[in-house]
């Protein structure tokens, strides 16, 4: 598998790995494009991730050069884009490589948006996950 594609500047990048319906990841991007005041999101929707497992996705990044790595990066899986709630995957691929948490799109703005600028660490979120493995938000 390829290096993980670099998100742009202060964004997250939202890594697609089920390519079943392309309508439904359509629907997604959009609905994702609209949350917050500025954007939040590198979509990068490529084939060779069809169907990659986390720790795919972690040996990926950590076979990348040391200034190519990618700290996190979220996954539209096959549970994203089937569930009403749309629970992107978020994986840490630094401080615990693979460890990972369910966020609902209601609260990825504010996941995003922190771990972008580092004014939080992964485990910060993950550390306060509900019974599902889903961070549901701060308050």
């Amino acid at each position: 598998m390829r290096p993980l594609p670099q998100p742009d500047d202060l964004t997250s990048l939202v890594l697609r790995t089920d390519f079943d319906d392309d309508r439904r990841w359509e629907a997604f991007m959009e609905i994702m494009s609209s949350i917050g005041n500025h954007r939040m999101v590198t979509f990068v929707s490529d084939t060779v991730f069809a169907d990659a497992t986390v720790q795919q996705l972690v040996d990926a990044d950590a076979a990348a050069d040391i200034d190519d790595r990618v700290f996190y990066l979220f996954v539209a899986d096959s549970k994203t884009l089937a569930d009403n709630e749309s629970p992107l995957l978020a994986v840490d691929l630094d401080a615990e490589p693979g460890r990972s948490f369910r966020v609902p799109l209601q609260c990825y703005a504010e996941v995003s948006a922190n771990l972008s600028i580092a004014n939080l660490d992964f485990a910060d979120f993950a550390d306060v996950v509900d019974t599902t493995g889903t961070y549901r938000g701060s308050d």
